[in-house]
């Protein structure tokens, strides 16, 4: 009995009302969380559950497929869903889904909607992966080998299905077209159809041995390396595409293409808001207070900042132009650095004696925002 598979909507945890975009976010937050490269110490069951995912994404991002799970469930986009042990179709015949809408929809002689070519060249899907880069190479761009899990032609066969030194033939039933056509009694008289051919399956063909190494799929899955090239001004969550990188195309049909979701790892000094960096910078009491120079980390490298006699707390200055560089268009962001003062800790007596001394040379005109604020207690308090 074939596997009860999870409902796709579960699988990826949304609802059925889900938008496009609310099960494309899902998938990539959800590939992210079980991609194998990412659990190295559960890569059995995370492989298990990246494969169940891929399935669901495949239905749920097609509307096409979508409307068909939506109506018949699994048994709508996977004939053999569901068949018992030796039938090979549903409820023991080969069904084909789509000759409910085509006896609906088309097939009808004289200006009914056209079905679909099956032998047509097709392009192959789309496959994603992540890559980690870390937060210096998505600001100036990088080089990156990227490993991901694809569908290529099988060799063995060179994507005939067909076991070396045979080859397919053409199907005696349908006469390569993969279709047949179908006359049916009717109140309203004899109407004609199209359907699939039961003998080959909608193919044309029909493989009297098929090749061992992919089952007579004509394609296997493979995991396989490409160089990317990442540029400069990335950000986290976006995603690369490389043309022509994804799984092989069907009856000649060009490849899909490879989708690199980008995960920035963070920075233990920048933080990025858009294009611009922010960072802090500690400064001594002496140094706020009378000024000093000082260095700066960039992403270019060390800068020197003259900071100004009595910087506060909180204030911040801008380096013009030591930002991350616009992805789509020319210059870069600005850096911003917020000071931080930091009060001394474990003085010796002697320190303390010259803060006494310094504390009490101090007046009003020197703290302005403690002056400030005394002042307006008063009003409140009504004191005099």
């Amino acid at each position: 009995m074939a596997e009860e598979k999870r409902d796709y909507y579960e699988v990826m945890g949304v609802s059925k009302n889900a938008t496009d975009d609310e099960i494309k976010r899902a998938y990539r937050k959800l590939a992210r969380q079980y991609h194998p490269d990412l659990n190295p110490d559960n890569k059995e069951e995370a492989e298990r559950k990246f494969k169940e995912l891929n399935e669901a994404n495949e239905v749920l991002s097609d509307k096409e497929k979508r409307a068909r799970y939506d109506q018949f469930g699994h048994a709508g986009v996977d004939p053999n869903y569901g068949a018992g042990a030796g039938t090979g179709g549903f409820y023991g015949q080969d069904f084909d889904i789509n000759d409910i809408f085509n006896s609906f929809f088309g097939g009808f002689a004289n200006g009914g909607r056209s079905r679909v070519n099956n032998n047509a060249p097709r392009k192959g899907s789309d496959t994603e992966t992540t890559i980690n880069i870390d937060f210096e190479e998505a600001a100036k761009g990088c080089k990156k080998k990227v490993e991901y899990y694809c569908v290529e032609g099988c060799k063995d066969c060179n994507g005939t299905g067909a076991e070396k030194g045979t080859s397919p033939k053409t199907c005696p039933v349908c006469n390569g077209s993969g279709q047949v056509k179908v006359s049916q009694r009717t109140p309203f008289g004899v109407m004609q159809t199209q359907r699939n051919c039961d003998k080959c399956r909608g193919k044309g063909k029909i493989i009297e041995k098929p090749c061992r190494n992919c089952g007579g799929n004509g394609s296997v899955r493979i995991r396989k390396t490409v160089d990317v090239t990442i540029p400069a001004g990335i950000d986290n969550d976006m995603i690369l595409n490389v043309s022509g990188h994804g799984n092989v195309g069907s009856n000649g049909g060009p490849y899909g293409d490879l989708h690199v979701l980008i995960n920035v790892r963070p920075h233990p000094i920048y933080e990025r808001r858009e294009d611009d960096v922010w960072c802090e910078l500690p400064l001594t009491f002496a140094q706020a207070a009378l000024g000093a120079e000082v260095i700066v980390p960039t992403l270019d490298g060390k800068v020197s900042y003259s900071v100004h006699e009595g910087t506060q707390p909180g204030d911040i200055f801008k380096l013009k132009g030591k930002g991350i560089q616009h992805l789509r268009g020319r210059g870069r962001g600005d850096q911003f650095v917020k000071v931080t003062i930091e009060v001394p800790k474990n003085l010796s007596p002697r320190q303390k004696e010259i803060l006494k001394e310094f504390d009490e040379c101090a007046t009003e005109k020197n703290y302005f925002k403690r002056k400030n604020f005394f002042e307006k207690l008063k009003d409140i308090l009504g004191d005099k």
